[in-house]
């Protein structure tokens, strides 16, 4: 079971339940209850300030709890065994600023018994030819790429990754993307953050979504999204949609978001699309950029968190 489920999570690799984390009188965590599963990808998702780093560090064992419970490979997340079994990679730093690319996967290299191969590594994640830079002067993206190859050269058992791709290219996501996909196929665990909703539904066989440090949805990325298509299409703003829904079938949804943006949901085939387009007619309106879609993760994610700024 995963989030709020009732089975015991034995064999899980991150087993969270009643998590609260206060900082002062604000609760960043409250209540959260999840369970992440041996050799899968699990993508914890939710709006700035939400409680995903400050669950994940718990999980690393980098800042305490004030109330819940925390196993990690079955262990409390202080003990000093797990180091070795953990990869981590955290939105920013870690890393020497005077350190060269290529001395400190070799130095991290060191702390473990079987590790990755450093030159493989910096070629894979194409850092090969910054390996004598320092940290300081790669750019933002090389940066993250270096510590996405630190938290993964021990051979870990379970890889946290918060933010992996943030501000990397798309060349260089893909190539993360390759990363990850590579420690499933061994069996790793690995559990990441990211904002990315296209990332969480390529790469995660389970996405637990959090807003206000609790979680509100969870499942696979096509139980969450749903088998369901939607028929698309622009216009101008302010159709009646009461009167397009009277002309549905029964079962039909309407809505406009954002404004002149239309979405139809219920049984999308031809009778629904003959109906919209000739509705459309009888009301002078040219249905623009007309398409057939299924609801993506990040239609689920607004539904869920809202539209507004944070």
């Amino acid at each position: 079971m995963r989030a709020g489920g009732s089975a015991s999570g034995a064999g899980a690799a991150v087993e969270i339940s009643g998590l609260i984390k206060r900082y002062g009188r604000t609760t960043a965590v409250d209540g959260l209850t999840m369970t992440c599963g041996r050799g899968e990808v699990t993508a914890i998702l939710g709006p700035n300030g939400a409680g995903k780093t400050s669950t994940i560090e718990i999980c690393e064992g980098y800042r305490r709890l004030d109330a819940g419970t925390v196993r990690v490979l079955g262990l409390d997340p202080a003990d000093a065994s797990l180091r070795p079994r953990l990869g981590v990679m955290p939105q920013a730093g870690g890393v020497p600023p005077a350190a060269r690319a290529g001395e400190w996967l070799r130095v991290v290299s060191r702390f473990y018994a079987h590790p990755l191969d450093p030159g493989a590594l910096l070629d894979l994640l194409g850092l090969t030819e910054h390996a004598r830079t320092p940290y300081r002067r790669l750019s933002g993206g090389q940066q993250q790429r270096l510590s996405l190859a630190a938290a993964v050269i021990g051979r870990p058992e379970l890889v946290f990754l918060d933010e992996p791709t943030a501000g990397l290219d798309p060349q260089a996501r893909h190539a993360c993307w390759d990363v990850v996909t590579g420690l499933r196929d061994a069996g790793v665990s690995v559990v990441l953050t990211t904002h990315h909703m296209d990332e969480a539904e390529k790469l995660s066989d389970h996405v637990v979504v959090i807003d206000h440090g609790r979680v509100v949805a969870e499942g696979s990325p096509e139980t969450l999204t749903g088998a369901e298509r939607q028929l698309r299409f622009r216009a101008r703003p302010g159709l009646n949609l009461d009167e397009l829904l009277s002309a549905l079938p029964p079962g039909s949804a309407a809505k406009e978001s954002p404004a002149g943006h239309y979405i139809i949901e219920g049984q999308v085939g031809p009778q629904l699309l003959a109906t919209v387009t000739a509705w459309c007619a009888t009301e002078g309106v040219t249905a623009e950029d007309l398409s057939i879609e299924r609801r993506t993760l990040e239609d689920v994610f607004l539904e869920l968190t809202g539209r507004e700024l944070r």
